[in-house]
Formats: structure tokens, C-alpha cells, sequence
């Protein structure tokens, strides 16, 4: 046996409190919507909400991601007071049962953002990078909390037609950093770069800029990894997302071998023996 694993520190401040971790965390997916990909992440019921938010955190989950968009690709557009009517009541039950948990909300919607923030969230999981609200940099700002810059083209319902790069893993750099410096000026502090998995991307671009990975951390931020039960596993194996944790697990193993920070996943249990078993090897 190793001692303290040898991986840096993940620090970062919402609202004034500085969070500090030593080792990668787990951040557990929580979809209030009826239409998510993988059916084992949607509640539909407080009580159903609650007792998968706890048995998350009993499972090691540092952050609860709460998403009341689907944007799996095709998916339907919704309002924004139907996003608010999902995602608020939702922010608040899971800060009222587990009090100082962190939430992070999934929304490309200023709006939202604020006022998920108000409700108890403390970090904003924006899958447009601010590329599809003018408002967001300055609005997350103003909040003064993590936030959570993930690459994507087009929209949910359109990003398959924008899938045409140069060489993915630059043309990814390259589009993250343009909005890291416009997140900057605005006064976002802590931002946390997600390459985006599946969102317009084939699935040899993924593999091919999972295989790169390096590359993202190298431009000096935290490194979410996104792949849980995506199509990137189940269609190279010819299975269904329900099949698809042993893939999960082997592809979260390798994200962290190559440095990232944060697995954002549907399994916490399985996720957090695989950062444990990591830890042994660094």
C-alpha cells in the first residue's frame, strides 16, 4: 500500500467558502427531465429524488449535478420557467435533506444559473461554454462560484450537423481557450474545463480526443470527465446505455491516468472504487 496519493489539489471557492479536495472527486448525475438518455439518471418524485441524492452521497459523491434540460442529441427545447419549475424545487429539497452538499446546476440559461445559485446550488455546469447566453459570464460572476466550461457547437438539437474538425483535440483547445479568456474578463475565477464527450463529436473524435486528454489539462484548469453510459461505449460495443458500466468504468480509469479531475457519472460506488484503486498508482 501507497501512501497519500500523490495528485494535486482541487481547490475551489463558491460563495466566499473554499472547498478543498485531495484526490478526484465524483460528481453524481441527477436529471429532473423525462427524456435523458440513460433512464437510471431521471427522477420523477421528491421521494425518488431524495433517496437517489442519498444514496449518492453515501456512496461518495462530493457534487450532485442537477440537470432539468435534456440534451442528449435531438432532444426536445424547453422553456425556461419549465427548466426553473424542474431544476429550483429540486436544488432545494436535496439542500434541505443534506445540508452542505455541494449542487452544481446543468444549465446553458443565465437565468436558471441565478436563480438555481439563490436556491442552494454552488456551481454552474454550463454545456454551451456561454456560447448560447450572452448573459452567463457576467452572471456567474456576479455569483462568485465555480464554473463548469464545457465544449459543445450548435445547440442539443442541432450540434450532429457541426461535427467537422480540423484536428479535434486542437480545434477543441483552441475553441475552449477563446471562451476561457472571455469567462476571465468577465471575472469568472475558477473555471473547470469539460471537453464536451458526445456533444457534436463522432465517436472516433471522442476516443481520439479521450486519447489526448492531456492536451485539455495542459491549458492549466481543472479537467471534468463526462463519458458515463454514452453512446461512445454502448454503440462501439453494440450495447445498451443499461450495459454500459463496465465500459463506463474502464474509459474513467483512463480519463484520470491522463489527468482529469472530476468524473461526472450515473454510478458514484463504481466511480469512486475506481479513483481508490487510481490512487494506488500515483
Amino acid at each position: 500500500m501507497k501512501d497519500t496519493p500523490k495528485y494535486p489539489k482541487i481547490t475551489f471557492s463558491s460563495k466566499g467558502i473554499l472547498y478543498t479536495f485531495t484526490e478526484p472527486v465524483a460528481m453524481g448525475i441527477l436529471n429532473v427531465t423525462p427524456d435523458s438518455f440513460y433512464d437510471g439518471s431521471r427522477v420523477e418524485s421528491e421521494n425518488q429524488l431524495i433517496d437517489r441524492a442519498g444514496k449518492m452521497i453515501h456512496e461518495g459523491a462530493a457534487i450532485l449535478d442537477v440537470g432539468g434540460y435534456s440534451s442528449r442529441p435531438g432532444a426536445a427545447d424547453i422553456s425556461v420557467q419549465e427548466e426553473l419549475d424542474r431544476v429550483l424545487p429540486a436544488v432545494e429539497q436535496i439542500q434541505k435533506k443534506f445540508p452542505g452538499i455541494l449542487i452544481s446546476a446543468d444549465t446553458f440559461r443565465s437565468e436558471v444559473a441565478e436563480k438555481a445559485i439563490k436556491a442552494g446550488a454552488a456551481i454552474i455546469n454550463d454545456i454551451s461554454g456561454g456560447n448560447l447566453d450572452e448573459k452567463m459570464f457576467e452572471t456567474v460572476a456576479a455569483l462568485q462560484v465555480p464554473y463548469i466550461l464545457m465544449h459543445m457547437r450548435g445547440t442539443p438539437q442541432n450540434m450532429k450537423e457541426f461535427a467537422n474538425y480540423n484536428q479535434i483535440t486542437d480545434d477543441v483547445c483552441y475553441e475552449l481557450k477563446s471562451q476561457i479568456n472571455k469567462a476571465q474578463k468577465a471575472g469568472i475565477k475558477d473555471i473547470i474545463l469539460d471537453p464536451g464527450f458526445g456533444f457534436s463529436k463522432t465517436a472516433e473524435q471522442n476516443f481520439r480526443l479521450l486519447s489526448n486528454l492531456e492536451k485539455i489539462v495542459s491549458l492549466g484548469l481543472l479537467v471534468l470527465a463526462g463519458v458515463s453510459r454514452k453512446s461512445m461505449i454502448y454503440k462501439i460495443l453494440e450495447i445498451t446505455p443499461e450495459e454500459s458500466l463496465n465500459g463506463t468504468t474502464a474509459l474513467n480509469m483512463y480519463a484520470l491516468l491522463k489527468g482529469a479531475a472530476i468524473l461526472r457519472v450515473h454510478d458514484v460506488k463504481e466511480a469512486k472504487q475506481v479513483i481508490t484503486l487510481y490512487n494506488q498508482t500515483v
